[in-house]
């Protein structure tokens, strides 16, 4: 089929460019390069006066003639300068390559056509490295619509600059002309007036006007969206299909916690959502669930009543955590709450001594140990269950899919799979990236649980923060000072944590008040030590990096004050904040910022202050932010979209979706003649899911 052949096999592409292609953008065949969309489009049909260029200007098509050109310094520093002028004004247009091929290619006293992006220098426009052609050349002009091709520096430098890939782009719609097969049924093509398959691929790096552009992305993103659902659906199929372990039995376990240690009385969420829980546990299929909560809103006490259903049925649990501090947190609490109860609790983390977990890996084995907390420690071939039948992952955007699934194979029958989140994902994203799970939330805070008011102040109000804190303190609240340590090795920013950790031990000095300091360039046992100084009252401040995010529980610390708020994303803001408000007293996040903020940075100090609905706040960071950055997509490449928009493309995703979901029910092996065409496709474009090694 032409559209695997070889790129190099392209006229205008060849051995060296090819490797160019494969290296720098991952091409390697006619079928890559054509799924290689323009970034944006230029309107080249009208021309710019140079004299109305101002800052809104993006790029221009200039026509006029060169009126002088001079090379300006010597050797490495020589730029070529052409002045170049219509009948409003001139300009000047800036080489600083190529000069030696380029210095005697323009002609005076003839027309040329300029096209470029002009910058401001000097107080005045000038235009970096144009497109240069003469105006007698019809074809220039002759499409309305250019595209521009995201390329690399490597590639610009070897001339293969967005004009150069248009070019080769031509030259394979003229290869691929009539080859390029259908993949969708009739029926869908006709539900929803989708344009060809063919005429999209060509409408998208060439489109005559914007309505044929606009057809051909939503055919596109259509069927992208489409596909990636389907996957998601027969996955989602495949895995209610997987045999689980049957819990039919609730005793003596989870019903003397219910009765004696239950700490407070559960939210409706919560037992709603234990519901849903229990009855996947009984069907006889793996559950694979996800358990969406804010900030505090009782998971843990959630995954614990299961994991005690667990039990009562002779089976043994385990909670994965992403690291040492939140593993250790889950511990104590859990510990906690099953005071007085007989069931054997342990925590291994890449910390327990030697002698500790041999004892942990015997007591795993004979079933004597019921409960294990811990880190990727877990999922190390020496830990052994003797009949493990629920795993509980925590903040699973953190782990790797490979991690993961070796926590499936601890058991001849998958154990059951429950997913925790804290981090609140939108419709569209959790559509998309956990369709084939099921999902619950918990969209109710327990009633103790107070809301915490925020405030936005600038540095300049930095003295009335402090007069805040001190009467605060004098009330007997502790406070937390975080600082935005985003790289660890960044000596800069840690600068910043030791100068703010100077100014606060000044402005509260002992014996009166006693501060703690925590930062990743700390050794376990130092951050250990400050952490529980906190904790037990010992300090009332901590001065911290973004190493307390998931840090410990502090019901007593009431305030969380955050330096440079504007660097931070709103999904972290909103995890930090979390840390507060714990305990029976108000508590109050103050956002300190620079005076000076970019309109996203106020669209995001805005929201924080606006609302605590995590759901509602995750929306705006999904608007600010793209979806790649949240759960961690970016690294998993879950989200590896070529054109569709998570953000502005829902109405897009729901009828993919609901198309899918259809298609699924009425004929999920594709038998039908119509949906020939699908199987061929998923059978070539095998999509991973998320989650495809879940069970």
């Amino acid at each position: 089929m032409i559209l695997e052949t070889s790129i190099e096999y392209l006229k205008g592409v060849g051995p060296q460019r090819a490797e160019l292609f494969k290296r720098e953008l991952n091409i390697h065949t006619f079928r890559d390069l054509l799924a290689y969309f323009p970034f944006r489009y230029v309107d080249k049909s009208h021309f710019v006066p140079i004299a109305q260029i101002n800052s809104d200007t993006t790029y221009v098509l200039l026509k006029g003639h060169f009126t002088k050109i001079e090379t300006i310094g010597v050797g490495a520093k020589a730029r070529m300068v052409a002045h170049f002028a219509d009948e409003s004004g001139s300009i000047e247009l800036v080489w600083f390559k190529g000069i030696k091929w380029l210095k005697d290619k323009f002609q005076f006293g003839k027309e040329y056509i300029i096209f470029g992006k002009p910058s401001l220098f000097n107080r005045s426009y000038n235009i970096p490295h144009p497109d240069v052609d003469l105006a007698e050349d019809e074809k220039v002009v002759k499409e309305a619509f250019h595209p521009l091709y995201n390329t690399s520096e490597t590639m610009k430098n070897r001339g293969l600059n967005s004009k150069a890939i248009s070019k080769v782009m031509q030259n394979l719609m003229i290869q691929v002309e009539h080859q390029i097969p259908e993949v969708l049924p009739p029926s869908i093509i006709a539900k929803y007036r989708l344009v060809s398959r063919e005429k999209a691929f060509m409408d998208i790096h060439f489109p005559k006007n914007t309505e044929d552009l606009k057809r051909a992305q939503n055919r596109l993103k259509f069927e992208e969206l489409f596909f990636l659902q389907l996957t998601i659906l027969r996955e989602k199929v495949h895995k209610h299909k997987t045999p689980g372990h049957v819990f039919t039995h609730v005793g003596d376990a989870f019903n003397r916690f219910y009765n004696e240690n239950l700490p407070f009385q559960l939210t409706g969420a919560q037992q709603r959502v234990i519901k849903e829980i229990r009855k996947d546990l009984g069907n006889g299929i793996q559950m694979n669930r996800l358990l969406q909560g804010d900030v505090g809103s009782g998971k843990t006490l959630v995954a614990l009543m299961c994991m005690l259903i667990a039990i009562d049925n002779g089976f043994q649990a385990c909670i994965m955590a992403p690291t040492e501090i939140l593993a250790t947190q889950h511990y104590k609490s859990i510990a906690k709450f099953l005071q007085g109860l007989d069931i054997e609790v342990a925590l291994l983390t890449g910390s327990t001594k030697t002698s500790e977990r041999k004892i942990i890996h015997e007591d795993l084995q004979s079933g004597k140990l019921k409960i294990l907390i811990g880190t990727h420690a877990l999922i190390e071939s020496a830990v052994v269950f003797q009949n493990l039948g629920l795993v509980v992952i925590d903040e699973q955007h953190r782990f790797g899919v490979e991690q993961r699934s070796k926590m499936w194979q601890k058991n001849k029958i998958p154990p059951h799979i429950l997913v925790m989140t804290a981090t609140p994902i939108p419709r569209t994203l959790a559509m998309t990236l956990y369709g084939d799970l099921d999902v619950s939330v918990i969209d109710e805070l327990p009633p103790n649980r107070k809301p915490i008011q925020t405030f936005h102040r600038y540095d300049n109000a930095r003295l009335n923060v402090f007069a805040f804190m001190r009467k605060q303190i004098e009330e007997g609240r502790q406070v937390y000072v975080i600082y935005p340590l985003i790289n660890e090795s960044d000596k800069l920013e840690l600068k910043d944590l030791m100068d703010g950790y100077d100014s606060i031990t000044r402005e509260f000095p002992l014996p009166k008040f006693a501060v703690s300091i925590v930062h990743g360039q700390m050794k376990s046992d130092a951050k250990d030590y400050e952490m529980q100084r906190f904790a037990k009252g010992e300090t009332q401040i901590m001065v911290a990096t973004t190493v307390i995010e998931v840090g410990v529980d502090v019901p007593n610390a009431s305030v969380m004050v955050i330096e440079n708020a504007e660097r931070f994303g709103l999904s972290q803001l909103h995890q930090l904040r979390g840390r507060v408000g714990r305990g029976a007293s108000h508590s109050y996040c103050i956002l300190m910022t620079k005076d000076k903020l970019s309109s996203d940075a106020i669209q995001r100090i805005g929201t924080m202050v606006r609302t605590s609905n995590g759901f509602e706040i995750a929306e705006a960071d999904l608007k600010l932010r793209g979806p790649g950055d949240l759960q961690g997509t970016q690294q998993s490449g879950a989200l590896d979209l070529k054109i569709a928009d998570l953000v502005k493309d829902e109405s897009i995703i729901r009828a993919a979706r609901d198309t899918a979901m259809e298609l699924i029910q009425r004929d999920p092996q594709f038998r039908e003649p119509e949906n020939i065409h699908i199987k061929t496709f998923f059978e070539q474009n095998r999509l991973k899911s998320y989650w495809a090694k879940i069970s």
